[in-house]
């Protein structure tokens, strides 16, 4: 059997979680995705895995797709902080305006809920380590914690 094979038989959930786990031991962002562009393909009413897309794509330095995927992450899940954070930063490589109001609402929720500020300090802390000249990042995390 070809992986090709196995990754037709995958359900959606296993490919996210392999994509994960794949991120989490140190892949590459350009060599995963193609799997969260599979799993967008194959449930595109998932949040997660858009916001996980818009992730790979801004570290991959394509902030114009990276976007395009915040933008949908943002519509189908407005109360998930990390995607108007991978929103603003993509807003900010691509010199849009209104970056602003993503970047409150997002502190909002973080101020609501304890957990989801550290999932989101976790997570710019994992971008600075991967990327670590990744100065739209780093405005928007001074933004969010006042720094």
């Amino acid at each position: 059997m070809t992986n090709d094979k196995f990754a037709m038989t995958q359900t959606v959930d296993s490919l996210f979680d392999t994509g994960l786990e794949r991120y989490k031991a140190g892949d590459a962002a350009s060599e995963l995705i193609p799997v969260f562009k599979e799993v967008c393909d194959r449930a595109p009413k998932n949040s997660s895995a858009w916001t996980c897309l818009a992730w790979l794509y801004l570290l991959d330095n394509k902030p114009s797709f990276a976007y395009k995927a915040a933008q949908k992450a943002v519509k189908l899940n407005p109360q998930d902080p990390q995607a108007r954070v991978n929103l603003a930063v993509a807003m900010l490589e691509t010199s849009q305006k209104g970056l602003r109001q993503h970047v409150d609402f997002a502190q909002q929720l973080m101020f609501v809920n304890q957990e989801w500020q550290e999932e989101i300090k976790n997570s710019i802390e994992d971008g600075l380590s991967r990327k670590p000249d990744w100065q739209s990042l780093a405005k928007v995390k001074s933004w969010l914690f006042q720094e």
